[in-house]
């Protein structure tokens, strides 16, 4: 009943999450990403706790493939379960288990890795990577909407629409930017319209907050002279 987008820019430093489906809430749940650690996703018969025990061995330097093989292998519903990872410097690691409902699997690139269950076939996770893969020239988080855009062109959750969420991080535990639309009738529409609110000062004002190696800005003055009329 969901596809999730993990995605990777050599040249930033980013790393982002998206994930849409007809489920309530799915940002609350299945994507989550951590600046120079990795983004994941745990979907299908979902089990949260993939997302926080993988996060943590990621944090501690284990490699993406060795948490997955652990983490799954501990896991008693691992059947039912759909989880990816996308390591800081590309590596991909992805399980489909062999009850999650049809069509479900996983597709990968170069820095982006795509998997869905409950779809309306191969074509949305196709889809979704290649236009990834094709606008390199677009910053982190619109690449990301527009990938699952194509996705949903191509025929998304077979059950139809409710919910998406979109996470991106860079050098801080923290995200850059975290959006999430939890039910609504069109979430891939009102994802992009909170990138273009966020946008407005959120982004901005992001850039001054303090992290694990810098202090941040808190003179006031200079965060107003950056702020937008």
């Amino acid at each position: 009943m969901t596809w999730s987008i993990l995605a990777r820019d050599p040249g930033t430093g980013e790393l982002g999450v998206a994930v849409a489906t007809r489920f309530f809430a799915v940002g609350a749940l299945c994507p989550r990403v951590e600046g120079q650690v990795a983004a994941l996703a745990t979907q299908a018969l979902v089990n949260p706790m993939l997302g926080i025990l993988g996060m943590e061995r990621l944090r501690a330097g284990h490699p993406p493939g060795a948490v997955l093989d652990a983490l799954i292998e501990a896991d008693a519903g691992r059947a039912s379960r759909q989880f990816h990872i996308l390591g800081h410097s590309g590596q991909i690691a992805a399980h489909t288990g062999e009850d999650c409902v049809p069509w479900c699997g996983a597709v990968r690139g170069e820095n982006v890795s795509v998997a869905g269950n409950m779809l309306a076939g191969p074509e949305v996770v196709r889809a979704t990577r290649d236009a990834f893969l094709t606008t390199p020239h677009l910053p982190m988080a619109e690449r990301l909407i527009a990938a699952l855009e194509a996705g949903e062109a191509a025929g998304g959750d077979a059950r139809g629409r409710q919910a998406a969420a979109l996470m991106v991080a860079s050098r801080d535990p923290y995200t850059d930017l975290d959006l999430r639309v939890d039910d609504h009738a069109d979430p891939l529409a009102e994802l992009r319209r909170l990138l273009g609110v966020a946008r407005e000062r959120y982004v901005h004002f992001r850039r001054f907050l303090a992290g694990t190696d810098h202090p941040g800005v808190f003179d006031r003055a200079v965060i107003n002279a950056a702020m937008p009329g």
